[in-house]
């Protein structure tokens, strides 16, 4: 589900760090899937040069969950052609600390994802690669850290554009769905966007606004925040 053949990884580090593990799940590739390899070398090469186009510079391979790796920043969790990927507005310091997505106890994502149909289980937030096997990715719209996302402006949203666009360019989920309405709002200079799908697309992919899954919003609870999300997961 996650590729075409190979159901394997791709992370990629917010700073720019790689890690390519070919075969991590069950693939029947005994650890040595060479389509898999030359497709992501291909797929990491695209990313590298249009970064450093754009001034940025993609580091030599290595883990992001490696201990003698600096965290600095949160890793993204992307793949070739997934059904969709989650993209949050921006990490939280306690998820840079704990080097996972959403792994504030008061945040809402794995249990609304589950509840969703998205997962057939409940993940922690140190399983987020396993999403992979369900076709999910995860990335944020802005790769800064803050207390509250509120501290965010308009303008970092869309000076965050570029990147995000070669993120999904390349990587090409059928699906983007932005968790809140303050990245899209600002990147679609739109003050009246709604729920649910969008009329236009973003870098190819079908774009979603689902609420934000943080325990600070307050205009869902659990049973209506996972009702959203299975919006977007019973059109999958």
């Amino acid at each position: 589900m996650v590729s075409s053949q190979c159901p394997s990884t791709l992370v990629i580090c917010s700073h720019r760090q790689v890690h390519l593990a070919a075969a991590v799940f069950d693939c029947g590739c005994a650890g040595r899937c060479r389509w898999l390899d030359e497709k992501l070398k291909c797929l990491v090469g695209r990313l590298s040069r249009e970064a450093r186009m754009r001034g940025r510079v993609i580091a030599s391979e290595s883990c992001p969950n490696d201990p003698e790796q600096p965290k600095a920043r949160l890793a993204d969790v992307l793949a070739p052609g997934l059904a969709v990927v989650f993209c949050g507005l921006n990490p939280a310091v306690s998820a840079v600390r704990d080097g996972h997505n959403f792994s504030n106890p008061s945040n809402r994502f794995w249990r609304a994802l589950h509840l969703a149909g998205f997962t057939p289980r409940l993940l922690r937030a140190d399983e987020e690669c396993d999403l992979l096997r369900y076709g999910c990715g995860l990335t944020t719209a802005v790769s800064r850290a803050t207390t509250s996302a509120s501290e965010l402006r308009a303008q970092d949203y869309i000076d965050a554009v570029p990147e995000l666009e070669v993120k999904i360019r390349t990587f090409a989920p059928a699906n983007l769905a932005f968790l809140g309405k303050a990245a899209y709002a600002a990147i679609s200079r739109r003050g009246d966007v709604e729920w649910g799908r969008q009329p236009e697309k973003f870098a190819g992919a079908a774009v979603w606004l689902l609420p934000n899954p943080s325990g600070l919003n307050r205009a869902f609870n659990l049973p209506a925040l996972s009702e959203r999300y299975r919006e977007l997961r019973l059109q999958l």
